[in-house]
């Protein structure tokens, strides 16, 4: 044997030991279930096969001339080779096809031309004992390439392209590990290939495609990282890559959201793992649905299902037969118990088209006031119509589409304008104009309320600043304060900083508290009307009588205005009993020296009614609904 066969012999049975650990080891670990761990346990045996067959010609080739079964071992094993070898460039394809997500339901012709070219260069391969077109040996039994070989090479450097073709259009489906493991595979193989080619000698190719491999089975098919550690199914960082794959390959699937619904069921066991036992116990019977990558765990009680082709008969059943489980008691270990759960089928594109918005539909509770247990079709608008509302916020807030509208306040005794309450709408061109009540309690869920908080306290001082309105009777401009503001850390030196940067005086500033606001933390917000009220600001509670009533609360605030309901004044109009509550109200007020405001005044007899009663100041659609700042201007400069 010469030193080049030596290191050949060397090399081939390396790449043929690395190609079985690799083997043995994804058997172990039981990464067979996906096509992706199937076509790659495919490349490692062809690959192992290969190094077999050139194990054996290198180790017989010395030999062929005084033995036949040396020289027939040696030409066998040489084709063989060839045979299986062939099939490497087209299983690489289908590897990085499948990591990539990309699948060939709608891509057939791509699919039929890929499967021709490996009919093709498969027949040169097994035909070439009758044609020669692959390799051919001398009188010498010397090896020596046909036009075949061109062909194959090209063809690999075919299938080389349309995988890297489609690793680069599903780039961003694909995570910086993945896209490393595919081109460090391409990138050594090839180099093996070029070296293979310089020197025929030299069979470096197979060790270079096994070391590949290798760094793909630790890179790609390890997937330690998406596994969750309690139930052995998919986690939340697998489903939003697994997500950006379908969106970008435009595969079309349905989703089940399986959410635990059992309220505290912690607080009636004495292990204080029981949750992690419930989530394992769902976790097994959900795999038993679908397969177990296709199942996955969001968040804590909370599960994801993925269904194929849009197949959303076969998610209802699916749905059907999770709600009739769990009208039945769960085995926890050594306890029993019932659990609850609420379901929601979703479409993909459909009732959501991007990944954040799936994200949002998931984590979202749905609305469990009923005895429904299936949410899906019409039952989703509800979550739909919130994630384009929260979009609307966020591209409002970068792009401008709040505008802060003015509703006019006035003085009773003389009818004189005494100020306004902003209040901010929200335009989107898609959704049209969005009022307080539908995006306001969205962006408090969200933590987008304070920007919109600020923006409203800007937009206020830039108006009184710009137009003077102390000269036209304007006292104050009321600004209403969220509950994520008030009990904010910093809440009040932030809420000065803003007002002293604009130059505004701060007695100019009302702020508007709820009613409901003051009976929830009362402590807290008396602290902050405490603070804001050295600093010169005004103070009123909005919406008094609405429920919430606490009078310690009402009594014990240093509150400048009180604003009355609109329900109690159109009570008074239609009962007596309605007319006693308001005069008793108003006459409670005033005696703990504070302001009134009536709010929803609508007709001159409303006025008349008020008159007597000692009000200090109105507001309703009698004189002016909310308007935008160039209306409200008019008004003013009108009066």
């Amino acid at each position: 044997m010469n030193e080049f066969n030596s290191l050949s012999i060397s090399l081939t049975v390396a790449a043929l030991l690395v190609c079985l650990s690799n083997i043995v080891f994804t058997k172990v670990q039981g990464r067979m279930g996906k096509r992706q761990n199937r076509v790659f346990m495919l490349l490692l045996i062809i690959v192992a096969l290969n190094a077999a067959c050139n194990t054996v010609t290198a180790f017989y080739r010395p030999f062929r001339s005084y033995s036949i079964f040396a020289l027939y071992a040696a030409n066998v094993a040489r084709y063989l080779y060839f045979v299986f070898h062939t099939t490497l460039a087209p299983l690489f394809f289908f590897y990085v096809a499948s990591v990539c997500g990309v699948t060939f339901r709608t891509r057939f012709l791509r699919k039929y031309l890929m499967i021709i070219l490996f009919i093709i260069t498969e027949a040169i391969a097994v035909l070439n004992p009758l044609t020669g077109w692959l390799y051919y040996l001398d009188n010498n039994q010397d090896y020596h390439r046909s036009w075949g070989m061109i062909a194959i090479y090209v063809a690999s450097a075919i299938y080389l392209v349309m995988a890297l073709s489609y690793l680069t259009t599903t780039w961003k489906a694909l995570t910086v590990k993945r896209r490393t493991g595919i081109i460090m595979f391409a990138s050594i193989a090839i180099a093996g290939i070029i070296i293979q080619m310089a020197s025929t000698e030299l069979k470096v190719e197979l060790f270079a495609e096994a070391i590949g491999l290798t760094g793909i089975m630790i890179i790609i098919e390890n997937e330690d990282d998406r596994i969750d550690g309690n139930t052995g199914i998919y986690n939340r960082q697998a489903l939003i890559m697994d997500l950006n794959s379908y969106i970008i390959n435009k595969n079309p699937i349905c989703s089940l959201c399986v959410r635990i619904t059992t309220p505290d069921i912690i607080s009636h066991k004495a292990d204080m793992d029981i949750n992690e036992i419930v989530e394992r116990a769902v976790a097994d019977y959900l795999t038993q649905l679908v397969k177990r990558y296709h199942a996955y765990r969001v968040g804590p009680k909370n599960f994801v299902l993925i269904v194929f082709e849009d197949n959303t008969e076969k998610a209802l059943t699916i749905a059907s037969d999770i709600v009739k489980r769990f009208e039945k008691p769960w085995r926890l270990d050594d306890s029993v118990a019932l659990l609850s759960a609420a379901i929601q089928v979703t479409t993909i594109p459909g009732s959501v088209n991007t990944v954040k918005d799936a994200l949002y539909m998931f984590d979202s509770i749905p609305p469990f006031h009923s005895d429904k247990k299936i949410y899906s079709g019409r039952d989703l608008d509800y979550l739909v119509r919130k994630v384009a509302v929260e979009k609307a916020i966020t591209n409002a807030l970068s792009h401008g589409g709040f505008e802060v509208y003015y509703q006019p306040t006035y003085n009773i005794a003389d009818m004189k304008l005494h100020g306004a309450e902003a209040l901010v709408r929200l335009h989107n061109d898609e959704l049209g104009m969005v009022f307080p009540d539908e995006f306001i309690p969205i962006a408090e869920e969200n933590g987008l309320i304070d920007a919109i908080d600020d923006y409203v306290l800007l937009e206020v001082c830039k108006l009184i600043n710009e137009e003077e309105l102390s000269k036209y009777g304007v006292d104050c401009i009321n600004v209403n304060l969220s509950v994520s503001q008030c009990l904010k850390p910093g809440f009040v030196e932030h809420i000065k900083g803003i007002v002293e940067e604009a130059g505004v005086d701060k007695p100019f500033i009302n702020f508007e508290i709820t009613e409901s606001l003051s009976a929830f933390n009362y402590e807290i917000l008396n602290e902050v009307i405490t603070s804001l009220k050295k600093e010169g600001f005004k103070f009123s509670m909005d919406d008094y009588g609405t429920g919430y009533s606490n009078l310690r609360a009402l009594a014990n605030m240093d509150l400048d205005i009180i604003k009355i309901d609109k329900s109690i004044l159109w009570e008074a109009e239609k009962t007596d009993l309605g007319e006693i509550i308001l005069e008793n109200n108003i006459r409670m007020i005033h005696q703990m020296n504070k302001d009134i405001l009536i709010e929803g005044v609508e007709t001159e007899s409303q006025i008349e009614l008020l008159k007597p009663l000692g009000v200090n100041y109105l507001q309703g659609f009698y004189f002016s609904k909310p308007v935008p700042k160039d209306q409200f201007l008019k008004i003013v400069h009108g009066q």
